[in-house]
């Protein structure tokens, strides 16, 4: 999590040098700090593992390493940094294996540039972000099929009443000021339920929360 005094700072990657110019112009309009550029997956472990930015903006398709595979890596050589997917591809098995690999946001190049700004502020805030399209397709192609599982079985998860109500509204890509207002709480007590959550899932973000909880039927 940053420091709310300092600037966030942000590493773009992506393999079209238009591309990259258009989403740094755009994250520097919006008060974000770039502080660096890579073109694929590989100069980008080894400028992250160097520079440790708060947020990586990460493209998937790229050359000599794949934005899923760099993804991966970051992981182990930055623990701290997060990583925001934006790329042109809906398709529900990339988004998995995004979010499988540790991406705590995933959006489309459609995006406006407020939600692209939005999507990094979450990421350095410690939440994620998905855009409530990707969402609702992915937890559909992920729900078991009807009868294969009860809900919360075989998951070792005790939620309490309210967290399963907070995880129902994450896995519908709801932020945190909108579980706030749905279920009538503060948004800190909303980022208190979804800390308690994450511990008891074992799972590192808020959508590998979501995926989680409906692969094994607790939503």
């Amino acid at each position: 999590m940053t420091d709310e005094n300092e600037p966030i700072r942000v590493i773009v990657v992506d393999d079209h040098d238009l591309l990259r110019k258009g989403v740094r112009d755009l994250l520097t309009e919006h008060g974000l700090q770039v502080v660096g550029e890579a073109a694929d997956g590989d100069d980008a472990v080894r400028l992250v593992a160097h520079a440790a930015p708060d947020v990586v903006v990460m493209d998937l398709n790229m050359p000599r390493m794949s934005g899923i595979e760099a993804t991966r890596r970051l992981a182990r050589v930055s623990p701290t940094s997060r990583v925001l997917v934006l790329t042109v591809s809906a398709d529900d098995e990339t988004v998995a294996d995004a979010i499988e690999a540790g991406a705590s946001g995933y959006l489309l190049k459609d995006a406006s540039g407020d939600e692209i700004a939005s999507g990094v502020r979450a990421a350095a805030a410690g939440e994620a972000l998905i855009s409530p399209r990707i969402a609702s397709r992915l937890l559909e192609r992920l729900r078991p099929e009807e009868g294969s599982q009860g809900p919360g079985s075989g998951t070792g998860a005790e939620l309490t009443d309210r967290e399963a109500e907070v995880l129902r509204l994450l896995a519908a890509g709801r932020d945190n000021a909108g579980i706030a207002q749905e279920l009538y709480i503060s948004p800190r007590t909303v980022k208190n339920h979804i800390s308690s959550i994450l511990a008891k899932l074992h799972v590192d973000n808020r959508i590998q929360a979501a995926v989680y909880a409906v692969r094994k039927g607790i939503v």
